[in-house]
């Protein structure tokens, strides 16, 4: 029996898309393109979620990467991308919904040190019954250590917890932590009916 949900943050709580400051910040494709990809895909992204580096550290690494044109831009970039961060629709609706139904809710989400200024923008944090972010504990998703350190923070039993992520890899991390889940993709109604119905069959085949 279901009594868990547990959240992703990001493009399943509040929405992620690094091309809206990319657009703010830079007036053509080609340049876009290249601090989407030495910024928002390099490993500093990775090492700011593990908690290595702050969000501000970043610029450091990357900007030995980008043009010294684009440092401005690039600085720009790394101090305020959050900025894309805004509720999803229908999270809060769906998060008040299973709150109703009984259900406790859970974070679980890669993000750097800059999670705790941007996520008010969806709630207080003390509207969830807890959450794990994973520069506080250096590890990822999907590795399967940080739903172990999930469920052991929190004394939950994994056949008890269903895992909302958008990515297939976080999902299949959770399932192989004993969870259920259900990859996101934009549609509450769906992960409403699999949590009314009990339908994780077609997910755990």
């Amino acid at each position: 029996m279901i009594k868990n949900i547990i959240f992703d943050m990001g493009n399943v709580l509040l929405s992620y898309n690094p091309n809206i400051c990319l657009e703010k910040f830079l007036d053509n494709e080609e340049d876009r393109a290249v601090i989407r990809k030495e910024l928002f895909e390099g490993p500093e992204w990775v090492e700011g979620d593990l908690g290595l580096i702050t969000d501000a550290e970043r610029f450091d690494g990357v900007s030995k990467r980008v043009p010294e044109r684009l440092h401005d831009s690039l600085r720009k970039c790394t101090l305020e991308w959050m900025m894309c961060m805004k509720p999803v629709p229908g999270a809060r609706e769906f998060c008040r919904y299973v709150k109703e139904k009984g259900y406790h809710i859970y974070v679980l989400s890669n993000a750097s040190n800059t999670f705790y200024d941007y996520f008010p923008n969806f709630s207080a944090p003390d509207y969830f019954d807890g959450m794990v972010v994973s520069c506080d504990i250096h590890i990822i998703k999907p590795d399967i250590r940080i739903y172990e350190h999930l469920l052991k923070k929190y004394d939950l039993r994994p056949g008890e917890c269903f895992f909302i992520d958008d990515l297939d890899a976080n999902v299949d991390g959770a399932k192989k932590a004993g969870m259920n889940g259900a990859v996101f993709r934009g549609d509450f109604q769906e992960m409403k009916e699999l949590i009314e119905d009990d339908c994780y069959g077609k997910y755990n085949q």
